[in-house]
This record gives structure tokens, C-alpha cells and sequence, in this order.
């Protein structure tokens, strides 16, 4: 055998490898079909790495598997169509960069985008600390380099020319703090982010992660307007958690196999206006009206019940690591011509009357393709109830945010 290394992920029963090999392409496959490559016993880890000229994949898998993939379990089926092969050419290689790497959830997410075979760069910048993060991440022998910048002096650097820009910096929640408690923190640092990157790679995908995100993202709106390169495709608020959460929630509950469970969430990424359409649920399933109300209340909450866990030792880092990661990956299959990535994020839309909401997207290589508004078609009486409650409060954090930035403008201006 050629190759000397393997990338190998193994999720329940089912393992799943990667082989790149520097003479043929590389495939990802079910290892009941491989199991001569593989001897390794049946634990989880991720090992090895060899380059390829190019890649092949299975449109659908991931850079941690198909059936086993993380992106499973966000990742809407709208519209199954038949299997296909994409070749990913050499140049579909992306460089990503994380502006508050050195934090709770800038750490774990360093980590698993490192793990992605489409990255060739991971830029790691905070204010401190970041150095040895990246030191640490450069020791995995994955394909992707890690470079560290410190400081505002360095943050240009950091930007310049990449493709992703994922951004978890800020403080994070505390037991009695709502997201609204965050704003003022937190506004700030992304308002100076996002000028650094309208300067200095105002053609990225941007994902705001920083709370609270029904604000924050109105707020990057308005400043990249500002700069004058606003392109309303090309903005997202990760508001993945909560579908992972809603799927994990729902196949706990009714006993269903995770990796098979779709719940879409729409509304916004805070509080009540999480809402999380258990109607339109896949695999169908029926839940009583007590069911809806608690699996409603606990998705909406979930949040809470992670930093009350903690006790005062942070908020929910890992898991909103794992979600960012999803969606920093489903960027990164769209940017490669997947034709089939659909995830649910918080953007610019006119699906009701609100500027901002968040439903499920179709993303493509210039971002947002289309708005599925199917998913608001048909919902239960206690959904369109909800619908409706959330608007006001969704609509004050978007106005909240908006007028931050004006104010930072106007100031600025009589300085």
C-alpha cells in the first residue's frame, strides 16, 4: 500500500477513514468496504494525514465522515438527489481565521477546523495568550498551518486574503447574566473586528458567533455599510447550537437515532425567540403538546442550563465549538462547489417582517443562495403563537444593535 497515513474517524458503530494518497485521489467510503486498510481497533480518535494532488468525496460526506459526520446531524435533507462524486482541485484549499482563538470556544474550535482537509491556513489571533494555542494546534498532523497573531498591531496580517472569518470573541455568559448583559462588551469587540476585516478581506464569508447574536450581527451589518461592502449573502450568525441541541434533545426524547434527526430553528439565537419547529421534525414524528412545550422550553434554555452546570467556570464552550465547527464546515463545502449545503443561520432576510431572522439557507460559493420558506409553511398553532411572541423581542435586539453602531459612527465623526 502507497499510502503511509490515514485520517480515521470513528463514531458508534459505524467507522468511517479517509485516504489521501499522493498518486490517486482520495475517497471517502463506509470501512465494511476497506476493512483491509484498516486495523486499527474500534475506539474514536483521528490519526495520520497524507497530502493528495487532489480530492474526491462523496457530495454529502465530511472531512469527519458521511454517515458519521458531525454535518449529519445539522444538515437539513431538502431535497435528496441521487449520489454523486465532486473532484476538489488542488487550489480548493481555504484559509480561515478565528479572531478570539485563545478562549473557551476558540480553543476547541481551532481544533476540530484544523482536523478539515480543505483548510490550508488556520490564522489564530486574540489578544493574548494565542501563541501557545497555535503552537499546540501545529503539533496535529493534519495538512492545514497555523499561524498566531497577538494584538491589534497584527490583526491586519491575520486577515488579509482569507476566505472564512469565524469571530467567538468577547466575554463570555455568568450564572444571573443574560446575553443582553454581554451587549456593551461585547458590541464593542466586534465593532472593531469587523472594521479590521471590511479593511482587510471584505470578500470572506464572516461568522459572528460573539453574543448576544441577534445584535451583534445588525451591528457587523452596519459597519461593513459603513465601509461600503455590505454584501447580505456573505454575513451569517452561527446559530447552529441550536439545532444541534434541538436534534439531540428530540432523538434523546423520542428514542430515535441521532444521525437521522432534522429539527429546523428559526427566529433568533437568544431566549424565547429559539424556535425550534417540532412539526416539520425528520424523520416525522407526532409529540404530544406537552412534549412540545418541554422540548420547546429546554432548547430555548439550553444555554442557561450549561452555565448554571458550570457553576461561574464559563458558559457553553464546547458544544458551541462543535456547532461553529459545522457551519465553518458547511462554508467550506459550499466555497468547494457542493451543491447540496443547506443549514439554518441567523441573516439578512425577508422571509417575515423582520430584517434579520433566522431560518434554514441554501449557501453556495457566493454565499446565501436562497431562503427556504417552506419550513414557515404548515406549522402547528403553538409554533405560529410562538412565531408571533418572538417578533418584538427579536425586533428590539435588532434595533438595539443597529443603533449601536450609529452611535460609534456618529461619535467618530465629531472626534
Amino acid at each position: 500500500m502507497l499510502a503511509r497515513d490515514f485520517y480515521v474517524f470513528y463514531k458508534s458503530d459505524i467507522t468511517l477513514f479517509l485516504q489521501l494518497d499522493m498518486a490517486s485521489s482520495a475517497t471517502i467510503s463506509s470501512v465494511g468496504a476497506q476493512a483491509a486498510l484498516v486495523s486499527k481497533p474500534r475506539n474514536r480518535g483521528i490519526s495520520g494525514l497524507k497530502a493528495s494532488s487532489s480530492i474526491s468525496f462523496e457530495l454529502g460526506s465530511s472531512f469527519l465522515g458521511k454517515t458519521g459526520s458531525l454535518r449529519a446531524s445539522v444538515t437539513t435533507r431538502v431535497a435528496p438527489k441521487a449520489k454523486s462524486v465532486a473532484r476538489i482541485l488542488p487550489e480548493a484549499s481555504y484559509k480561515v481565521a478565528v479572531l478570539g482563538a485563545a478562549g473557551g470556544i476558540g480553543q476547541p474550535l481551532g481544533l476540530l477546523i484544523k482536523m478539515s482537509p480543505l483548510v490550508s491556513e488556520l490564522r489564530l489571533y486574540d489578544i493574548a495568550n494565542v501563541k501557545g494555542v497555535a503552537a499546540d494546534l501545529s503539533h496535529c498532523n493534519t495538512p492545514s498551518q497555523v499561524m498566531d497573531f497577538t494584538g491589534p498591531a497584527e490583526l491586519a496580517s491575520c486577515l488579509k486574503g482569507v476566505d472564512v472569518v469565524v469571530i467567538p470573541a468577547g466575554v463570555p455568559r455568568k450564572p444571573g447574566m443574560t446575553r443582553d448583559d454581554l451587549f456593551n462588551i461585547n458590541a464593542g469587540i466586534v465593532k472593531s473586528l469587523i472594521e479590521a476585516v471590511a479593511d482587510n478581506c471584505p470578500e470572506a464569508f464572516i461568522h459572528i458567533i460573539s453574543n448576544p447574536v441577534n445584535s451583534t450581527v445588525p451591528i457587523a451589518a452596519e459597519i461593513l455599510k459603513q465601509k461600503g461592502v455590505y454584501n447580505t449573502k456573505k454575513l451569517f450568525g452561527v446559530s447552529t447550537l441550536d439545532v444541534v441541541r434541538a436534534n439531540t434533545f428530540v432523538a434523546q426524547k423520542k428514542g430515535l437515532k441521532l444521525i437521522d434527526v432534522d429539527v429546523p430553528v428559526v427566529g433568533g439565537h437568544a431566549g424565547i425567540t429559539i424556535l425550534p419547529l417540532l412539526s416539520k421534525t425528520r424523520p416525522s414524528v407526532t409529540f404530544t403538546d406537552e412534549e412540545t412545550e418541554q422540548l420547546t422550553k429546554r432548547i430555548q434554555n439550553a444555554g442557561t442550563e450549561v452555565v448554571e452546570a458550570k457553576a461561574g467556570a464559563g458558559s457553553a464552550t464546547l458544544s458551541m465549538a462543535y456547532a461553529a465547527a459545522r457551519f465553518v464546515e458547511s462554508s467550506l463545502r459550499a466555497l468547494a462547489g457542493d451543491p447540496d449545503v443547506y443549514e439554518c443561520t441567523y441573516v439578512q432576510s425577508e422571509l417575515t417582517e423582520l430584517p434579520f431572522f433566522a431560518s434554514r439557507v441554501k449557501i453556495g460559493k457566493n454565499g446565501v443562495e436562497s431562503i427556504i420558506s417552506s419550513d414557515l409553511e404548515g406549522i402547528t398553532e403553538y409554533e405560529a403563537n410562538a412565531l408571533e411572541a418572538l417578533k418584538p423581542e427579536l425586533k428590539a435586539s435588532i434595533e438595539k444593535g443597529i443603533e449601536f453602531a450609529h452611535k460609534q459612527q456618529g461619535a467618530a465623526a465629531s472626534v
